[in-house]
C-alpha cells in the first residue's frame, strides 16, 4: 500500500498531545496543557498559524526566529519541489556538490572580508561545536570565554557556554576552560585574556535571552582586546543573523570584524535544518591543514543538497523582496509604537532590539494600586508580571508570544522578517487593553489564574483518564 499523508493524518488526528505523552518529552506536553496552548495547528501561512477550529493566530515567535520569511514561502516551497523532482545525487560524501559551493559563496559575499570559507552542518548548536574546535586548532590554547545569561546551543560544547546554570544542571562536567564573564565586563575579559590561554571570546551581538545589548564603543573595546591577546573573536549569528536585526548580520550594527561567524535558524527557509560556520581561509587550514586530515571535522549531513537549495532560495527572496531593508523599517516602527505605549502606561518601561528582534522590558509601576497588584504577583514567582500578560495574548488575542528567559520580565518578539504595520498594530492594541486592565483593577490577574486553572484541570483529567484506561 502506497503512503498517503493526508490519510495517515486523518486516522490520526487529535492524538498529537497523547504520542507526545507516550513516546516523546512529557513534561513539555504537561507546560503547554498548563499553560492552556494546546492546539492543534492545521496550517501555517506567512505571520499566522491556521488550527482544526479555523482560528488564526498571529505566530510571534516565528518558530525562535527560523520562518524568517513566514511560513509556506511559495519561492522556497518551488525551490523544493525542484530539487526533489530533480532527483539530485545526495551526499555523495566523495564529491564536491555544486549547491554546497555555491551557497557558501553566497554567504561569503554577503559577509566581512576577513570570511573567506564555511563549513555547513545541520544546527545552530553543531555551528558553534565547530566554532569551538576550529578557534582551538588555529590558536592551540583552549580556554573559551563566554558572557553570563548567553544562549549558544545545548550540545555538550555549545551548553558548557551557556549562561544560564538551570541548562546545565544535572549532566555533570562539560567543556574544561569554559569561562564566564559577566555581560559586557571588560575588565574581566581582560583578566582572563591576560592569562594568555584563551582560545576565543564567543557572544551574541543582542542576546537572545532577554534581548540585552551593548553600545558600539564597548563591543569594539571588546574586539579589540580579544585581537590584542592573540584570540579569537566568535559572533554568534544563530538568531541574529540573517536580517533579523535589519543588517544581513547584527555585527554590522557595531563595526565588527568577527574572526568566526555562527549562522542556522533564518537560512533553512523553514523546511531543511541547515547551520554554518564562516571563518577565515587562516583558520580553515589550521583544521584542515592536509589531505590525511580533509575530513577531520565533518558531518553526514552537511551537504544536504535540499538545505542548500532552501538557503539559496531564501537569500534570493531576500534580495528580490527587499526583506533586510522592510526589517529594518518595522523596526523603527515597532520602537515608535511601543515606545508611545509606555508613556501611558507605567508598567512598560522600555523596549530593546533592533529591527524585528524586540524586548518588551515591565517593571514595577508608581501608583499605588498598580504597584500593590506587582508585589502580590512577583511575590508568587520572579518575573511572573509578564507570563500573565503572555496568557492572555494568546486567548484574548490569539497571539503567539513567549517570556524572553526565566525570572526576566521580558517578552520577547520575534515575528517573521515579513510582518507589517498590519501586524504591529494587533500586539501594539492587544498589549495596550492588557495593560489598562492592570493598572485599572486585578480582572487580566483573575483570567490569568482562571485559564492557568483550566489548563491544570484538562492536564489531570487526561492523567487520570489514562490511568483508569490502563488498570
Amino acid at each position: 500500500m502506497p503512503f498517503n499523508l493526508t490519510e495517515l493524518m486523518d486516522l490520526r488526528r487529535g492524538e498529537n498531545f497523547q504520542l507526545h505523552e507516550k513516546y516523546l518529552n512529557p513534561q513539555l506536553a504537561k507546560v503547554v496543557k498548563t499553560l492552556g496552548f494546546d492546539r492543534f495547528y492545521e496550517r501555517g501561512e506567512g505571520c499566522y498559524l491556521y488550527d482544526d477550529e479555523g482560528k488564526r493566530y498571529l505566530d510571534l515567535l516565528s518558530g525562535f526566529g527560523v520562518f524568517a520569511l513566514g511560513r509556506s514561502h511559495p519561492v522556497i516551497k518551488d525551490a523544493l519541489r525542484q530539487a526533489i523532482e530533480a532527483d539530485l545525487p545526495n551526499m555523495v560524501q566523495m564529491d564536491c556538490a555544486l549547491l554546497p559551493g555555491l551557497l557558501a559563496e553566497q554567504l561569503v559575499t554577503r559577509s566581512h572580508v576577513g570570511i573567506e570559507r564555511v563549513f555547513f552542518c545541520n544546527s545552530g548548536a553543531e555551528a558553534v561545536e565547530a566554532a569551538i574546535k576550529f578557534s582551538r586548532a588555529r590558536t592551540g590554547r583552549s580556554k573559551i570565554c563566554y558572557h553570563a545569561h548567553a544562549y549558544h546551543g545545548l550540545t555538550t560544547g555549545a551548553l558548557a557556554l551557556n549562561g544560564s546554570s538551570g541548562f546545565k544542571k544535572g549532566f555533570g562536567p562539560l567543556l574544561p576552560g569554559a569561562t564566564e564573564i559577566p555581560f559586557g565586563d571588560l575588565d574581566s575579559l581582560r583578566r582572563e585574556l591576560h592569562h594568555g590561554d584563551v582560545a576565543a571570546f564567543i557572544a551574541e551581538p543582542i542576546q537572545g535571552k532577554g534581548v540585552y545589548e551593548l553600545d558600539t564603543e564597548r563591543w569594539r573595546e571588546m574586539e579589540r582586546a580579544v585581537h590584542d591577546a592573540g584570540a579569537l573573536f566568535i559572533c554568534d549569528e544563530v538568531q541574529t543573523g540573517l536580517g533579523r536585526t535589519g543588517k544581513f548580520f547584527a555585527y554590522e550594527h557595531y563595526g565588527l570584524t568577527p574572526d568566526i561567524i555562527t549562522v542556522s535558524k533564518a537560512l533553512s527557509g523553514g523546511y531543511i535544518p541547515v547551520g554554518a560556520t564562516l571563518t577565515s581561509d587562516k583558520i580553515f587550514r589550521s583544521v584542515y591543514s592536509s589531505m590525511d586530515r580533509a575530513l577531520v571535522h565533518s558531518t553526514t549531513f552537511k551537504g544536504n543538497q535540499l538545505a542548500m537549495v532552501a538557503g539559496l532560495a531564501t537569500l534570493s527572496v531576500f534580495d528580490d523582496e527587499q526583506v533586510i531593508e522592510h526589517a529594518a523599517a518595522m523596526g523603527e516602527l515597532w520602537r515608535a509604537k511601543l515606545e508611545e505605549l509606555a508613556t501611558r502606561h507605567e508598567f512598560l518601561h522600555s523596549v530593546r532590539g533592533q529591527g524585528q528582534m524586540i524586548g518588551v522590558v515591565f517593571g514595577p509601576p508608581i501608583s499605588p494600586g498598580a504597584r500593590r497588584r506587582w508585589r502580590a504577583i512577583e511575590a508568587t514567582r520572579t518575573a511572573m508580571f509578564s507570563q500573565t500578560l503572555v496568557v492572555p495574548l494568546f486567548h484574548r488575542y490569539q497571539i503567539l508570544t513567549q517570556v524572553a528567559a526565566d525570572n526576566v520580565n521580558v517578552i520577547k518578539l520575534l515575528p517573521p522578517l515579513i510582518a507589517g504595520e498590519t501586524e504591529i498594530d494587533l500586539f501594539v492594541t492587544a498589549l495596550d487593553e492588557l495593560l489598562s486592565d492592570a493598572e485599572r483593577n486585578s480582572r487580566w490577574l483573575i483570567e490569568f489564574g482562571v485559564t492557568m486553572a483550566k489548563g491544570v484541570f484538562k492536564r489531570t483529567r487526561t492523567t487520570s483518564s489514562k490511568a483508569i484506561a490502563t488498570s
